[in-house]
């Protein structure tokens, strides 16, 4: 096999795919663009507050940005997050109170979240406090109306939440075609229910975001999607005003919500992170589809295919085989421009039952949105891979892959 030929002839076959994703990307700058304009960003924007972080204007003004970009009332925008994991849980702890209930309806939630949520016992879960849960999973890649109905019939649920992104499953991912249908139904049951969608991976991808399509907030990390391999750490919640305020003062306190949070000097990378977002988002697709249709003409099963519509940017690669698996993330390390060297192998990851092998050589530690690869050590041994700053280092980092996979004994 030729790896370059290979690559070339497939960029050839996939020009009209990357005119649609060059398309979406000037969609969403303009959006972005929008935003630093309606809300005067200035170079004062970039200061930084120590201490309580009283009166930050760029904490304030990203908040603002973020907001309008994401179709929202407000937003809570702060490097205090350590994840999305994070971010998540706090949202959780805000909304919800003892002998509420959380419904899931998108199938279990990721690994992070078994412990935060108490599917895995811990004393600081929500299951802790008196907060119950169920779940409901998909059905054949679409949400089972039926099963959602019956149960919504029965019980009194405060909570629904989404996962868009399908974490270590092997389901598709979810496009907002399909939770603009699942909102309307479950509105049309219940309208006070609370519909929380976990963003992550997903922002930019499409034309519209969750809450423009009638959810009432969404989660997501800036080590992804949105930080663009700028911002160094951090996340976002976004929605409903009286939502956002009660999330402020579970990351806070009560009674000073957003008003305290120091930014020490994040401002300037977060307002870069958004203003790359677009390019770097548009980059991670270009890699995922070349991924796609390079791996199937290899004959690996790849999900979603090159032409499938997409909702995040993560690519599987299904290799049914632990040692190819092994072998194509050390290539994608190898590709990395940080740790090359390093050779990643399976471990024992915190807050994960099986061993994951991570290739993620990165400026930022856990950076999703830099070309990155993982993936647990168990059937049918599936790569996800995501991310890329430029389509040529995707690229070069997907030849050296191939290169490891073709070496392989």
């Amino acid at each position: 096999m030729n790896i370059d030929e290979l690559i070339k002839e497939s960029e050839k076959e996939l020009v009209d795919v990357y005119k649609n994703i060059d398309e979406q990307e000037y969609l969403n700058s303009t959006k972005v663009l929008n935003a630093f304009w309606n809300n005067n960003v200035s170079e004062a924007c970039f200061n930084s507050t120590t201490g309580y972080g009283y009166n930050d204007l760029g904490r304030d003004t990203i908040e603002k940005i973020f907001a309008e970009i994401l179709g929202a009332e407000d937003a809570l925008v702060r490097n205090q997050f350590i994840s999305g994991s994070h971010a998540l849980n706090v949202c959780f702890f805000a909304i919800l109170r003892p002998n509420d209930t959380l419904l899931s309806i998108s199938g279990t939630p990721y690994d992070t979240l078994h412990e935060v949520i108490g599917i895995k016992k811990n004393p600081s879960s929500l299951k802790s406090f008196g907060i119950k849960y169920d779940e409901i999973d998909l059905l054949n890649d679409d949400f089972d109306y039926k099963r959602i109905e019956k149960y919504l019939l029965k019980n009194k649920v405060k909570v629904i939440e989404i996962q868009r992104s399908k974490g270590y499953s092997t389901r598709k991912s979810i496009t907002l075609n399909k939770i603009e249908k699942v909102v309307k139904f479950i509105k049309n049951i219940d309208k006070n229910i609370i519909i929380m969608v976990d963003n992550c991976y997903c922002e930019f991808v499409e034309n519209k975001t969750p809450l423009e399509v009638g959810c009432d907030i969404i989660v997501g990390s800036l080590i992804k999607n949105l930080g663009a391999s700028i911002a160094p750490n951090g996340a976002y919640i976004a929605g409903k005003k009286k939502l956002v305020e009660l999330a402020a003062e579970r990351l806070t306190l009560p009674g000073e919500g957003k008003e305290v949070g120091p930014s020490l000097g994040i401002n300037k990378s977060i307002l870069q992170g958004i203003y790359f977002a677009p390019s770097v988002v548009a980059s991670s697709l270009k890699v995922a589809i070349l991924t796609s249709k390079v791996l199937e003409k290899l004959g690996y099963d790849v999900e979603p295919k090159y032409y499938d519509k997409r909702a995040d940017i993560v690519q599987n690669i299904t290799f049914r085989d632990p040692e190819k698996l092994i072998r194509y993330c050390q290539g994608i390390q190898a590709g990395s421009p940080v740790d090359s060297f390093a050779i990643p192998q399976p471990w024992d990851m915190p807050g994960y039952d099986d061993k994951v092998i991570m290739a993620s050589g990165s400026f930022t530690q856990g950076s999703s949105i830099e070309i990155s690869c993982d993936g647990p050590l168990r059937e049918p041994y599936i790569a996800y891979q995501q991310g890329s700053v430029s389509y040529s280092y995707g690229k070069l980092a997907l030849k050296k892959a191939l290169e490891f996979l073709q070496e392989e004994k």
